[in-house]
């Protein structure tokens, strides 16, 4: 059962690595077109991003912030499986926590609705806070 459950644990993050190369494909695509249409000069954008149009920019954003919170949860989800603590309410919150991931990208990088983007980040961060405090609580029922 554990190794089924670690299987279930661990397939969230090769799913969220999934995102991250569709999302970086879409960024690296749209930043040629920019430079190639001449919407962008590489000597505008050599030392500072400024100079990328709003929708790259918006791309750059979202890649980037695949690289924030998430760490939190490799992290998480790395220590759960070496301490042996993988349980079904990790499996959940994890897959929860993609599920978010997926949604406050595809806001991000479709309409860019920040309320609504803040309200599915602030879940986002709250089923990480949960799982971090499921692993202390987990810890002190080990013993």
């Amino acid at each position: 059962m554990t190794l089924y459950l670690t299987k279930l644990l661990v397939l969230p993050l090769i799913l969220h690595v999934v995102l991250i190369l569709y999302i970086g494909q879409k960024l690296v695509r749209a930043r040629i077109r920019s430079v190639r249409s001449g919407q962008t000069k590489i000597s505008d954008i050599a030392v500072d991003t400024y100079a990328w149009p709003r929708k790259v920019k918006q791309l750059g954003n979202n890649f980037d912030n695949q690289f924030q919170t998430p760490t939190l949860w490799y992290g998480l989800t790395a220590l759960v499986i070496a301490l042996g603590t993988v349980d079904f309410i990790f499996v959940g919150l994890s897959w929860l926590y993609l599920l978010l991931r997926v949604v406050h990208s595809m806001i991000h990088i479709g309409n860019n609705e920040v309320p609504t983007r803040m309200r599915v980040f602030l879940v986002s961060f709250f089923v990480l806070v949960a799982m971090w405090l499921w692993l202390a609580v987990r810890l002190v029922m080990l013993g």
